[in-house]
């Protein structure tokens, strides 16, 4: 199939190079042209402009956005709206907030164009393991794009079926139509919650761990301990072992004390977004507002924990965080 994808950074880019690998032809827009011209190098087709890039897509058209959430996105949308044609599909990849989703579809269902709301869960790393994709939108038009979706997910290769399990569906291969407009995003909204409530268990428990040296302790009870060791031993058979454990241990090997790390971590917007959620429906998430809470204290002063954190966002998603200094 033929897609066309605008914004080329850390994701978007890579998302593009699954897709060709995978036999699909790309059109690249983004407004540096710098990165368009390295994906033409690869195969991809480039576009100068917005109009450039719809002209060069085929009909129907599918335009996907990997851009920021907010404004950046907000303004492509209704420069979309107004160069699409019915039938054609706008999809946001981004970390949108589901509301928003609901209004943008709205918009653009009154000039006859599709709105697909993607969560894509997968960061840097999405280029060789793939990307969850949670998807909200109509159905019918989910279903016409399944190629790409199937391209894009990791596929039910390396993840064991769930024993329990009665049936085998798009989840099986990383991928789900979760509902009407917003759905996906809502529930990525969800997902990063419980993400920044498992970073924030990992980074304090290692706090923990790290202080067991502590000469307020009793000589008996000190512990020097290896704190890579033990991320690595977890890694194998522990109840506790993740992926997030994985790039934990990875960080650990690199940088044992995580001296480069000031511990400064930033939250872009989820986690905030969920728990009003939370509110909204009267569900504890107690959880989840601590780690949000802590995100906010560790602009202020930093733990050990938070440099955990710290070195957690920039293994799984190139993060840029801010440097301890030398």
């Amino acid at each position: 199939m033929q897609l066309g994808m605008i914004g080329l950074g850390r994701m978007g880019a890579n998302m593009v190079r699954r897709l060709m690998k995978g036999g699909h032809r790309c059109v690249v827009y983004n407004r540096s042209q710098d990165s368009v011209k390295q994906l033409v190098s690869e195969g991809a087709t480039g576009s100068t402009s917005l109009e450039d890039f719809v002209k060069k897509l085929e009909k129907p058209r599918t335009a996907w956005m990997m851009v920021p959430a907010g404004a950046p996105t907000e303004e492509t949308v209704r420069a979309l709206a107004e160069l699409l044609e019915p039938g054609d599909v706008v999809i946001d990849g981004g970390n949108s907030y589901f509301k928003d989703d609901v209004r943008r579809a709205q918009m653009l269902r009154s000039k006859g164009i599709h709105y697909l709301d993607v969560g894509t869960s997968g960061g840097v790393w999405g280029i060789e393991r793939g990307y969850s994709l949670m998807i909200g939108g109509d159905a019918q038009i989910v279903r016409r794009l399944d190629p790409i979706f199937q391209t894009l997910a990791p596929g039910a290769a390396g993840t064991p079926t769930t024993p329990t399990r009665k049936k085998v569906t798009s989840a099986d291969h990383g991928y789900l139509h979760c509902g009407p407009s917003g759905a996906g995003h809502f529930v990525k909204m969800v997902h990063n919650g419980i993400e920044y409530g498992l970073m924030q268990a990992y980074g304090e428990g290692f706090d923990v761990l790290r202080n067991a040296s502590s000469a307020a302790l009793a000589p008996e009870y000190r512990y020097e301990l290896q704190l890579g060791e033990i991320a690595e031993v977890w890694r194998r058979g522990s109840v506790v072992a993740s992926w997030l454990l994985d790039l934990t241990a990875m960080a650990f090997n690199e940088d044992p004390q995580l001296a480069k790390y000031k511990g400064y971590v930033a939250d872009s917007g989820e986690g905030r977004w969920t728990v009003q959620a939370a509110i909204e429906e009267a569900v504890p998430a107690d959880v989840l507002s601590a780690a949000l809470y802590a995100r906010f204290r560790s602009r202020q002063e930093h733990t050990f924990a938070e440099k955990v954190l710290s070195a957690m966002r920039e293994k799984f998603g190139g993060h840029v965080e801010f440097r301890s200094k030398p």
